[in-house]
């Protein structure tokens, strides 16, 4: 079983079936192209995209419902046929696609996710993108409730 080096979590086993492909990269990352879901429970709902290359590289994330429990996805034509997704119709979260909201820490008690930009993975043929929005219903520093980060709420 393929391993990989991470600089967080040190070396973890994962399978084949468990890499994500982002034939695009990811913004500022265009040559990161594999990348492998870390959720670990004493973590959740975090969840960690890690780099496959890269072992400094991983981002914290939620699942965008976990964030916003009535998001509305919005994934253009272009992404989806990227995705390998069937255009003219949003996919159906949790079944067909896993989104996750980005997070960003501000300061020790400011937690952001992005909404406006989430990671959309096909869980079939695991392929991955960003979806950056094309409307402005949400925002890139959506302010994330403190108890979701606090496993006890």
């Amino acid at each position: 079983m393929p391993s990989v080096q991470t600089k967080y979590f040190g070396i973890l086993s994962c399978r084949d079936d468990e890499v994500f492909e982002f034939p695009l990269g990811l913004p500022a990352f265009d040559d990161e192209k594999r990348f492998v879901l870390i959720q670990l429970p004493e973590h959740a709902p975090l969840v960690f995209l890690q780099s496959l290359t890269q072992a400094a590289l991983c981002f914290p994330a939620f699942p965008i419902l976990a964030a916003d429990r009535e998001y509305q996805l919005a994934v253009s034509a272009q992404d989806l046929a990227a995705l390998e997704l069937e255009c003219g119709r949003q996919p159906e979260l949790g079944r067909e696609v896993m989104v996750l909201a980005l997070v960003s820490l501000h300061d020790p008690i400011t937690v952001t996710a992005n909404l406006m930009a989430p990671i959309v993975l096909n869980l079939t043929t695991r392929r991955g993108l960003q979806a950056i929005r094309q409307d402005r219903l949400y925002s890139h520093q959506y302010p994330v409730e403190r108890c979701i980060l606090e496993t006890s709420c």
